[in-house]
């Protein structure tokens, strides 16, 4: 069955970094674009970071609140898909998502990893 597992989450200080890694089975993995959500509480889910598959050459695409500090991967040898974060603001707090898309029908959710943003 598919499966999404994200890992790496925790508690860091306003300005360091995290690494989060999504392993992914169950599907063709190169077939799907892959993205990174994120919902803070009382918040919508909200899109972070996206790549697309790889007959659409892994183009990336983020919102204007993490560009240049958050930037996504994708190893379709291991499927799986990362997000590196850096220079993190307490605003990043949330549960972070890794999304997997092929049609409305084939979108696959994980059940998220925790980032917490705090001194």
């Amino acid at each position: 069955q598919v499966q999404l597992v994200e890992s790496g989450g925790g508690l860091v200080q306003p300005g360091g970094s995290l690494r989060l890694s999504c392993a992914a089975s169950g599907f063709t993995f190169s077939s799907y674009n892959m993205s990174w959500y994120r919902q803070a509480p009382g918040k919508e889910r909200e899109l972070v970071a996206y790549i697309s598959n790889v007959a659409h050459g892994g183009s990336t695409n983020y919102p204007d609140s993490v560009e240049g500090r958050f930037t996504i991967s994708r190893d379709n040898t291991k499927n799986a898909v990362y997000l590196q974060m850096n220079n993190l603001k307490p605003e990043d707090t949330a549960v972070y998502y890794c999304n997997a898309y092929y049609t409305d029908y084939k979108n696959y959710w994980g059940r998220g990893t925790q980032v917490t943003v705090s001194s």
